[in-house]
C-alpha cells in the first residue's frame, strides 16, 4: 500500500531559489541578485540613453545587487537571434523569476520598476 506525500512538510523544506517555488513579487526582490541583459544597436542615441538609463537605476535601486551586461546585436547578432530580439533597445531581467523583457530607451523610471518587480518607493 502506497502511503500518501506529506504536503505540509514538503512546502515548508522547499529551499529558496528550487524549481517550483512561487516568488510573490517584491517578497525577496530587496535581497536578489538582479542577472541583466540590454541588447543595443550600435552607438545610436536612443541606445546610449538606454545603457545611461539603466546604469542610473541599477545604482539607485540595485546598488551592489546586480549584473548587467551590454550587448551590441551588430557585434554579436548571434546573441540577439538566439533571444529572438526584434526591438532595441531591449532590457530582458533573467534572475531573479520570472524573466521579464523591456523594450525601449528605459527613461519611464515607473515603468521600469515594475518591470523589474521592483515598483514603486512611495
Amino acid at each position: 500500500m502506497k502511503k500518501p506525500p506529506n504536503k505540509s512538510n514538503s512546502a515548508r523544506k522547499r529551499k529558496p531559489g528550487m524549481a517550483g517555488e512561487l516568488e510573490l513579487p517584491g517578497s525577496n526582490s530587496r535581497q536578489a541578485k538582479y542577472v541583466l541583459r540590454l541588447y543595443v544597436s550600435g552607438s545610436t542615441s536612443k541606445s546610449a540613453l538606454a545603457v545611461e538609463n539603466i546604469k542610473r537605476i541599477c545604482e539607485q535601486h540595485l546598488k551592489n545587487r546586480y549584473a548587467l551586461e551590454v550587448i551590441d546585436i551588430y557585434q554579436q547578432p548571434n546573441l540577439a537571434r538566439d533571444e529572438q530580439i526584434v526591438a532595441v533597445p531591449t532590457l530582458i531581467k533573467r534572475s531573479p523569476l520570472p524573466v521579464r523583457r523591456l523594450i525601449g530607451d528605459l527613461s519611464d523610471l515607473k515603468k521600469v520598476l515594475i518591470g523589474l518587480e521592483l515598483g514603486m518607493r512611495e
